[in-house]
């Protein structure tokens, strides 16, 4: 995501990436790894000890940054090159209903780390962090006796909410990766590879894998000679992200933890493109890309449609490691005072004994505090699986951020709406939204026909309202007043804010700009 950029504090590692494996993937290269399914990056070699029977099982989280759920080979995009986490799709079980609670990079990390929404755990808006006191995966499974250990993207905080060995600054040094999952045998272990791509700006990847003038343009972008180079360019990151997944899967193999070894791989949330999905709680924002496996527990080329969220994650790998995750303290107690999880576990839904979860999935965005920003414009929505409902709380306001609003590929889509009504009126919609909105998802997949005002809908419409006033009164969310604060709640307390994300609103500049770090 997005985040603030300091010079000071983001120098040496950024000599330091620099160093160790900022390099990006050459055609040649990519057509090595993907005839061999792995990563075209140089890995020791380790005895194939199997682990043992009944061990407990590893866990290996693998999470892109700002990636579209429908922009993978094996979702369904021809133009992308993806052919190791395809890989991982059909050797396991894709999640088809995962939702993030929140669109930008910070807070739907906190959720997928706490098992908190995000109101709740006061990580709710971007660059944040959770109440002291709180606890996360990192905390529970390493009283439990796992080595736990995160590579690339932090973007948490306090620190004391996420005890982890930080094995590399940089997801491309496969080899720190690799020495970490084989250092002591006699501990399980959890290692989250934190990617910083395919974040924009789009500056890494094979640059030569695509052709900007014959990629399909997927029915959400206008279609124009600047969203094409765009695509190209963010198409590539998505391959340099695909070779650090590959790195990690084979590094898994060759030490013989594989069948041991629970594998996740969640894409975020949506791209930064305007209607991209980032920034946004229609299914391109919060609906995300999801596989997992784990063999000889999850069937290959399996998929389920049971809705689930991020907040699902942590009980989840808890029961696989023997906990039980409706025993656990989070350390941060809901309006109610329950220190239970906000989510629940789907390790019934992965080893083919469930098929449903939840009735609801739930999600919020603060816009106060992202870089950019003009006017509080918070939303909320919830989502039965089928329909949408989405409340902007301040409709009288103009939404208008610099990662959207502020970049070049919008302000070309401004000089063609000049000519074009349908686009002007899409245009308008990215700043003025109405109230509710409410969408059939089945008919309409990417939430372009609002049916708020239908009455035919009307029913469908109070019962969605009746959930979300509930689930925002268990988060002691109060709406505008929550929007207000958010800027209380920003900042890691890490001293890393500065060096994990890119300049919000430096994304898809003119050539002439130079790209900033990123995270």
């Amino acid at each position: 995501m997005t985040e603030h950029w300091d010079r000071r504090c983001c120098g040496a590692a950024l000599k330091e990436r620099q160093r160790m494996g900022a390099q990006t993937v050459k055609r040649r290269d990519f057509l090595r790894y993907a005839a061999v399914g792995a990563a075209a990056l140089v890995l020791p070699r380790w005895s194939r000890a199997a682990a043992p029977t009944g061990a407990r099982p590893n866990f290996l989280l693998l999470i892109a940054d700002d990636l579209n759920l429908h922009d993978l080979g094996c979702m369904g995009n021809p133009d992308v090159k993806s052919p190791n986490i395809d890989r991982l799709a059909r050797d396991g079980m894709t999640l088809r209903a995962m939702y993030t609670p929140a669109p930008t990079c910070s807070p739907c990390r906190h959720a997928l780390y706490t098992g908190l929404f995000p109101v709740r755990s006061g990580a709710y808006p971007n660059h944040t962090r959770a109440y002291d006191g709180t606890a996360s995966i990192f905390t529970h499974l390493k009283a439990l006796g796992y080595r736990v250990g995160l590579q690339g993207k932090t973007h948490v905080g306090p620190p004391a909410t996420f005890p982890w060995e930080y094995i590399h600054s940089s997801p491309d040094n496969a080899e720190a990766f690799a020495a970490f999952i084989t250092r002591d045998r006699s501990q399980p272990w959890l290692a989250v590879l934190a990617s910083h791509d395919p974040h924009s700006p789009w500056t890494r990847g094979p640059r030569d894998l695509h052709r900007p003038d014959v990629l399909k343009i997927p029915p959400y972008l206008h279609d124009n000679a600047v969203t094409r180079k765009n695509l190209a360019e963010y198409y590539a990151e998505i391959t340099q992200l695909d070779t650090q997944v590959g790195a990690c899967l084979k590094a898994v193999e060759e030490s013989g933890q594989a069948n041991n070894t629970l594998v996740l791989f969640v894409s975020e949330q949506g791209s930064s493109f305007p209607c991209g999905g980032k920034w946004s709680l229609y299914d391109n924002g919060i609906r995300v890309a999801t596989f997992a496996r784990w063999p000889g527990k999850i069937r290959p080329g399996s998929a389920s449609d049971a809705l689930m969220q991020y907040v699902d994650v942590p009980p989840t790998f808890l029961e696989a490691a023997g906990a039980d995750p409706t025993k656990i303290d989070t350390g941060c107690p809901d309006a109610n005072g329950s220190r239970g999880f906000d989510g629940r576990s789907f390790l019934a839904v992965l080893l083919g004994k469930a098929d449903r979860l939840r009735d609801y999935v739930f999600a919020q965005h603060t816009t106060v505090g992202i870089i950019g920003y003009k006017e509080p414009y918070p939303m909320r929505s919830v989502c039965d699986g089928r329909y949408k409902l989405v409340r902007n709380l301040a409709p009288s306001n103009t939404y208008w951020i610099a990662g959207i609003h502020g970049t070049a590929i919008f302000k070309s889509w401004e000089e063609d709406a000049v000519k074009d009504p349908r686009l002007a009126e899409w245009v308008k919609w990215l700043s003025h939204r109405p109230a509710e909105e409410l969408y059939d998802l089945q008919a309409d997949p990417y939430d372009m026909k609002n049916l708020a005002e239908d009455p035919k809908f009307a029913d469908i419409k109070a019962r969605l309202a009746r959930e979300l006033d509930a689930w925002m009164a268990q988060q002691g969310d109060k709406g505008m007043e929550t929007e207000l604060k958010a800027k209380s709640r920003q900042g890691s307390g890490r001293g890393e804010d500065a060096s994990d994300e890119k300049v919000e609103g430096q994304a898809n500049k003119p050539a002439k700009a130079k790209a900033k770090r990123k995270q």
